[in-house]
């Protein structure tokens, strides 16, 4: 959407990096689970902004292909991969409707929500693949900012994951959080 592309490239377009150049804390906190469960080192970036962990995973020996509307903000990806002699392969893409048609065998899904998406990701994983999912969850202590389509409810991201082939592995919310978030770990059926 024109609307989103603008927004983002707003955001991306200020000094410094937007959430900074640390990966998700979670990313973080999983790293050696994922190294020793994904089946492969191909990973697929939803939403990867200014490529915070895109480039954390490629630095983790992952093959990465990292997905964004903004091409501000993949811009300034490319141009920090550059820096740490990384190869990303960024591409701009509207994710409203998207297919995936390559297989990855890690997936990760961070601050960002379109419920249709889901499933399509599933289907693009390599059997026994990863799917990371860490998104913002609505609550009364959002600010009015946040377009309540793209927040989740409580239980609905377990409820959603309950549905698809395979396991959760760790799941949990945090709706007490400056920013609420929900957060999983799953693996398709092999």
């Amino acid at each position: 959407m024109k609307t989103d592309r603008i927004k983002w490239n707003q955001r991306y377009d200020a000094e410094g990096m937007y959430l900074g150049q640390r990966p998700s804390p979670f990313l973080s906190r999983e790293i050696k689970r994922i190294l020793r469960l994904a089946p492969g080192k191909r990973a697929l970036d939803i939403a990867c902004g200014e490529g915070r962990n895109s480039i954390f995973l490629a630095q983790q020996g992952f093959l990465v292909t990292a997905l964004d509307i903004s091409e501000v903000g993949l811009d300034k990806a490319a141009t920090w991969a550059g820096q740490e002699g990384l190869q990303i392969d960024f591409q701009q893409a509207d994710l409203e409707g998207y297919r995936i048609t390559e297989r990855f065998d890690l997936i990760v899904n961070f601050n960002f929500l379109l419920r249709d998406l889901i499933p399509e990701e599933l289907r693009a994983l390599s059997p026994g693949g990863l799917l990371i999912i860490d998104t913002i969850m609505e609550s009364p202590h959002l600010s009015a900012a946040h377009n309540p389509a793209y927040l989740l409810q409580a239980g609905e991201l377990r409820r959603i994951c309950e549905e698809l082939e395979g396991e959760i592995l760790f799941y949990e919310e945090l709706p007490g959080d400056e920013t609420p978030t929900a957060r999983v770990l799953f693996r398709k059926s092999a």
